[in-house]
């Protein structure tokens, strides 16, 4: 276990991929499963609001929990490949 400096003990130190998809004119954010292996340029489904999407991602990153471009609380897995 891991201690901060203010005292508080850090998050774990696992490490998640998230992709940036864009579907449609927006892109955002997607947590990807560990089961789901997508790249650059793949076609993927995403959830967006009670509907699935299609999309391409555009963008890829491996990040702790605390580098990660969104809350890994909040954000929405990636479904799969389209």
């Amino acid at each position: 276990m891991i201690h901060s400096l203010a005292g508080g003990v850090l998050a774990d130190g696992e490490i998640y991929t998230f992709a940036k998809v864009r579907a449609g004119e927006g892109a955002a954010w997607y947590l990807v499963p560990e089961l789901v292996f997508v790249k650059e340029g793949d076609r993927v489904l995403v959830p967006e609001g009670h509907l699935t999407r299609e999309g391409v991602v555009e963008k890829l990153e491996r990040c702790t929990r605390q580098t990660a471009p969104v809350p890994v609380s909040r954000v929405k897995e990636l479904l799969g490949l389209a």
